[in-house]
């Protein structure tokens, strides 16, 4: 009965907005609507939306295109306009009277059988249709989206007493599909879920940091990646977000929840804060600072923070525990809380109180401990969620210690002693329900997230960096786990060994893995390591085994589809490059991004774009020179749409889905579709360029670094990158196979690693995580 296929929002605001670019994204039109502007222009508020929605720091389009589908308006002049609409996503401000009035005048222009939503954060559904007829209460619900919208992955979605079950499906089934998001549906409880929790971690990490004395850099190591969560940290959060933004968010939660619940303990606002905003020390969003600023240009550090004592600025001390350095490497957050130091106690009180508050919510709050994991996986980037930290510290010994320390433990906790909240049985994972038994975790249809699927298997081959396992479809898959997923020696060992047997064995082979990102690379680390020692043979074998491993992927007898997510950087991406098919995610960022660290793509790259460019435009010079541009620029893109122009992604041959948890099911199916009447053939050798192309292209580089353009160690990279696509000093037309461009690559590579501007590149990545640039 429903079905949305034109959508409207109204609210031009910085969730309105990104729910209207995901609507385009998705390939739907929509209208968006905003109070009018005084003035001639009543459509200005909508046009100054539209910019920031083109905001090359964190667009909110995958292709600047699909800005065609969104129409802007105003509630004034334009509200008839959603009798067109399908779905009416209401965005305003969160006030309940301006919310209430907007529905009735909703009500008198929408079609029948058109859905209303709310993406309120805040105020329960119940008061927000309470004035409201029943036909309206009916096809009512709220859909609370995460910001950014494009990329968080997370909806709450809310069923009032009165909304009709199919409004829900059809909301759960356009959005997980259609949107790209994980669904969690709540009940109509204060705060819903992700922010209860979330806002609770935050609230209770600032609090503890204030009350231990810990210094912002001190905190935000501990509370960050080390206890898997995003490295923002609690004072860069409130900075990014907007101290004064993120105290509002803890304000409104305390006043709309009850006066037993545990966030009221971790809610009072803070003396120094209170000073900070109204001295204007908002964060990141004012030219005064906040916890963190930017330090003077010409200063000796680039970043300062607040000393709490004296209210004025120092050096950023940029020193971890070692604790928290431990933690991150090693994957275990319980390492944080194993010494009863001052940061052993921080990290304890956050985890122990969080997952008690979480667990504390199942089953009144949420039935399915999965809906609560879920809803900070997804909504707050969290590696495990509460109930998976508990199975990872062990339920008894959770229990344990908070008796020892006689605290109360909750009563899901409780039911779970001896047990774990996650188990598997019979070949299929489980989750404890709040009456001690069991459920099987199934998720929608289409939908599979490899991580769950990991621990009903037991792998064929594993290291330490990756592994390959043997799925039901008598398919093999390759996952990266390294750091960043990182690609070393013993990965491509891992992948070389993984073809081999998956071409005697089986039907097809899938390279995918659902961390945050597909692979950011080669190890950058063990580059550094050869170019130290000097182990310029032990770097070539490296580069030549890694060629094979691709070409061998590439020219297997079965299908390789890989399916990324996140970053596909270098290396990574020349793996994906050799699939037969990719299937990407929506988000996907992909490029060859080596000439930023100067060195060249050794791993097949050059090779592989220059056949790809060579082939689209039919002449190998035309390609030769594309592939310059793209490889010397180091060219990203942040969509498969904005890959295609780059030839990083093959219309017609590759795809994509909004929804990262369906890229593991569409894979299987495209590499099964195609094992039936799978054949490969090897690509013809190339005539290639020759040296008066490589010449032009020098000359090209030169000119650059004349006009200021380029830096002399950015031509250095640049001749090295035209000779491979050219061939270098060779006639032109001479003929060379792909394993001659891999050669040149090769060549490239070890004589770039030579230098000491590209040694100094490496390090200075690895040690600041970012290009160099002189």
């Amino acid at each position: 009965m429903y079905e949305i296929n034109r959508a409207a929002v109204i609210g031009a605001g910085t969730m309105g907005l990104g729910i209207a670019g995901q609507l385009a994204n998705a390939g739907v039109d929509v209208l968006l609507l905003d109070i009018p502007a005084e003035g001639d222009n009543r459509n200005a508020h909508g046009e100054r939306a539209i910019e920031r929605l083109l905001d090359e720091s964190q667009p909110g389009l995958t292709h600047k295109d699909n800005l065609q589908r969104i129409t802007i308006g105003n509630v004034e002049d334009d509200l008839d306009r959603l009798v067109d609409a399908d779905w009416i996503a209401e965005a305003i401000v969160e006030r309940l009277e301006l919310k209430k009035a907007l529905y009735k005048k909703i009500d008198a222009v929408r079609k029948p059988g058109s859905i209303v939503s709310s993406n309120t954060s805040t105020i329960p559904i119940a008061m927000l249709v309470e004035d409201m007829p029943v036909e309206f209460r009916a096809e009512f619900a709220i859909t609370h989206f995460f910001n950014p919208v494009r990329y968080m992955r997370l909806l709450e979605i809310v069923r009032g007493e009165d909304t009709k079950a199919e409004v829900i499906e059809c909301l759960e089934t356009f959005n997980e599909v259609r949107m790209g998001k994980g669904i969690v549906v709540c009940n109509d409880t204060p705060g819903f879920l992700g922010n209860r929790v979330g806002v609770f971690a935050i609230q209770t990490a600032l609090h503890a940091a204030f009350r231990l004395g810990l210094r912002p850099e001190e905190a935000d190591a501990i509370f960050g990646r080390p206890m898997g969560i995003p490295k923002t940290g609690v004072f860069g959060l409130y900075d990014l977000i907007g101290i004064d933004l993120m105290s509002d968010v803890a304000r409104s939660l305390e006043a709309i929840l009850p006066e037993s619940d545990m966030f009221h303990d971790v809610s009072a606002e803070i003396p120094l804060m209170q000073r900070m905003i109204s001295e204007g020390y908002l964060g990141n969003k004012g030219s005064t600072g906040g916890f963190y600023r930017s330090a003077d240009p010409g200063h000796g550090n680039s970043r300062q923070t607040l000393d709490f004592e004296s209210f004025s600025y120092r050096e950023f001390d940029d020193s971890k525990p070692a604790v928290a350095i431990e933690a991150e490497l090693s994957g275990d957050f319980t390492l944080l809380f194993a010494n009863d130091d001052v940061h052993g106690q921080y990290a304890w009180e956050i985890i122990s109180n969080t997952l008690c508050y979480a667990a504390s919510l199942v089953p009144e709050v949420n039935e399915s401990l999965v809906s609560v994991d879920d809803a900070m996986k997804l909504g707050y980037n969290w590696l495990q969620g509460p109930m998976e930290m508990i199975d990872a510290i062990g339920v008894d010994t959770f229990i344990t210690r908070l008796e020892q320390e006689g605290r109360d433990v909750p009563v899901f906790v409780k039911t779970a002693a001896g047990k774990s909240f996650y188990r598997v049985s019979d070949g299929t994972l489980q989750y404890l329900l709040a009456d001690g038994t069991y459920a099987d975790l199934r998720r929608a249809a289409g939908v599979t997230r490899f991580s769950e699927m990991r621990r009903t298997l037991d792998p064929v081959l594993e290291n330490s960096v990756a592994s390959y396992y043997e799925l039901s479809d008598n398919l093999g898959l390759v996952e990266f786990h390294s750091k960043a997923n990182t690609l070393d020696g013993d990965t491509m060992v891992l992948l070389q060994d993984a073809v081999r047997h998956a071409s005697e064995n089986l039907k097809g082979l899938i390279i995918h893995n659902d961390a945050a990102h597909f692979s950011c690379g080669v190890n950058l680390g063990s580059v550094l390591g050869f170019i130290r020692n000097a182990d310029w043979s032990g770097l070539d074998q490296f580069l030549d085994h890694f060629q094979k491993t691709v070409l061998a992927m590439r020219y297997s007898p079965i299908p390789v589809v890989a399916a990324p997510s996140g970053l596909s950087l270098g290396g990574g991406f020349e793996v994906v490059l050799h699939a037969d098919k990719v299937i990407y995610h929506a988000n996907s960022v992909t490029g060859l991004v080596e000439s930023l660290v100067g060195v060249v793509p050794g791993g097949g790259g050059v090779k592989e774009t220059l056949y790809r460019w060579s082939e689209l435009e039919g002449d190998v010079t035309k390609g030769a020179w594309h592939a310059f541009m793209n490889i010397g620029y180091g060219k990203t893109a942040r969509s498969p749409l904005e890959a295609e122009p780059l030839a990083m992604f093959r219309k017609g041959v590759d795809g994509y889905v909004m929804n990262r948890d369906r890229l593991l099911d569409t894979a299987v199916g495209v590499a099964l579709d195609m094992a039936d009447n799978y054949s490969t053939e090897k690509r013809q050798p190339l005539a290639m360029p020759g040296r008066d192309v490589w010449q032009e292209m020098v000359e090209w580089l030169n000119k650059a670094q004349s006009k200021g353009h380029l830096t002399p160690h950015d031509v250095t990279t640049g001749s090295q990158i035209a000779m491979i696509v050219t061939g270098g000093d060779v006639d032109a037309g001479t003929i060379m196979s792909e394993e001659d461009i891999c050669a040149l690559e090769r060549r490239a590579f070890l004589s770039l690693a030579k230098t000491s501007e590209t040694r100094a590149r490496v390090e200075h990545m690895l040690d600041h995580g970012s290009p160099l640039r002189n």
